[in-house]
């Protein structure tokens, strides 16, 4: 029996592709329109310089590290479940890092620009400036999104052969084969992958850590009150794969449904991420405290007044919408019934993944906008190219995963084999 791993092209598919292409439709008119106006025409002020744009650049980050984890780490560790829910994690993370890429550009106002941030060799002595955060991003995000596209196709070649091997038309089969790159499935071809696929994984696992580190230390390295603290790496780096993994929620109970692989991507493998998104939603709620005990305990009367007004402030409600869908909302994953109901998980995701939102606007925004002095103090107000870019940036990210739907298969071809086999061996 041939399993289905890709989208059909079925109204469902058609249906949600041309909603997708509508909010992408919408980002490119935001983005020409802030092309053509400039950044005045975001909700950015003095002291919120950074607004919508580093949100959503931290968020998007955020949701791209569960894909390298389920890939590197859990593969290093030989957790043999990660095998239904890599692939569509791994697209994930792929698209996800595009996303987040484009609003640091964006945010430079003259994005054209953009070769400044790198290393190159000038005439003019006009060397980038290594002690910005914007740098450190530069190299973070290029390097965490060439490991994980190696780490993504290295992985697709198995598959794309087998494409190949079934492809009807002439020009399809020619498609798939130069993306296989000759494979054969050889015993030589099969034990130089295996070494290549754990070389990158062991690559790849570092980079789960320090590439939210580095988003971390652009806000530790300055001195605005409620960002100048040492807890933010690990602080980062637990909120991110707490949002991917959310993410990853969201998306596997979609495709479940969608390509009817209840009995692939079962519901033991949805109940696992569950737990690992329970686990760290702790760590985040962990951090939340440890902030909160810093604050107080450094006694410093600006780091105090910006924790009062976090929750009692202007952006107040924005502050328990993150206590609420980050710290409280996730401890109904205790309860077994809760994390194999597909539509709770389903639900409990959305609601985390606004949750992370709120957490980076509460980060970026409400540290900005609550300066040292009173006198500085400023509200931000997104206009509506802020929600348009935000909402656009989900629509591309849709599109481009709908997309890849279509021509790849988001479960490994070769696994699903490998099970069958395994299982048809002990049958007999």
């Amino acid at each position: 029996m041939i399993v289905q791993t890709r989208a059909t092209g079925g109204w469902p598919w058609k249906g949600a592709l041309a909603l997708s292409a509508l909010f992408a439709i919408g980002f490119t008119i935001a983005v020409y329109w802030l092309l053509a106006k400039g950044v005045g025409v975001w909700g950015v002020n003095v002291p919120v310089a950074w607004g919508f744009a580093i949100v959503n650049f931290v968020w998007w980050i955020g949701i791209g590290h569960a894909g390298t984890f389920i890939s590197a780490i859990l593969f290093l560790c030989q957790q043999e479940w990660r095998t239904a829910v890599n692939r569509l994690a791994e697209t994930m993370t792929i698209f996800a890092v595009i996303c987040a890429g484009m609003f640091p550009l964006l945010h430079l106002g003259r994005p054209w620009y953009f070769y400044w941030l790198l290393p190159y060799h000038d005439t003019m002595k006009l060397w980038p400036q290594f002690r910005s955060p914007l740098v450190w991003d530069v190299f973070a995000v290029f390097t965490y999104l060439t490991v994980s596209i190696l780490f993504w196709y290295l992985g697709l070649i198995p598959d794309l052969a087998y494409l190949r091997d079934r492809a009807d038309k002439l020009w399809v089969k020619r498609i798939y084969a130069v993306l296989a790159l000759g494979w054969r499935g050889s015993g030589d071809q099969w034990r130089h992958y295996r070494s290549a696929y754990l070389i990158l994984a062991g690559v790849a696992t570092p980079l789960v850590i320090s590439v939210h580190s580095v988003v971390g230390m652009d806000f530790a390295a300055a001195l605005v009150p409620g960002w100048h603290s040492t807890i933010f790496p690990p602080y980062f780096v637990a909120g991110a794969i707490f949002s991917g993994f959310a993410m990853v929620l969201t998306l596997a109970v979609i495709i479940r449904k969608m390509l009817k692989l209840e009995h692939v991507l079962t519901v033991r493998h949805l109940d696992l991420c569950a737990r690992f998104t329970l686990a760290m939603s702790l760590l985040v709620t962990y951090g939340y405290v440890c902030e909160t005990f810093s604050s107080f305990y450094s006694g410093d009367p600006a780091e105090l007044s910006e924790l009062h007004s976090r929750f009692f402030g202007t952006y107040g409600i924005v502050g328990w919408l993150m206590i609420v869908c980050n710290v409280m909302i996730p401890q109904l994953f205790w309860l077994r019934g809760v994390r194999q109901s597909p539509v709770i998980l389903f639900i409990i995701s959305l609601f985390i993944n606004v949750g992370m939102w709120s957490e980076r606007f509460v980060i970026v925004v409400g540290s900005l906008h609550h300066d040292f002095m009173s006198s500085r103090w400023h509200v931000f107000v997104p206009t509506v190219w802020d929600w348009l870019t935000l909402f656009g940036s989900m629509g591309v990210f849709a599109l481009a995963y709908l997309l890849f739907a279509r021509t790849a298969p988001l479960i490994p071809i070769t696994e699903l084999r490998k099970e069958r086999e395994y299982a048809e061996a002990e049958y007999t």
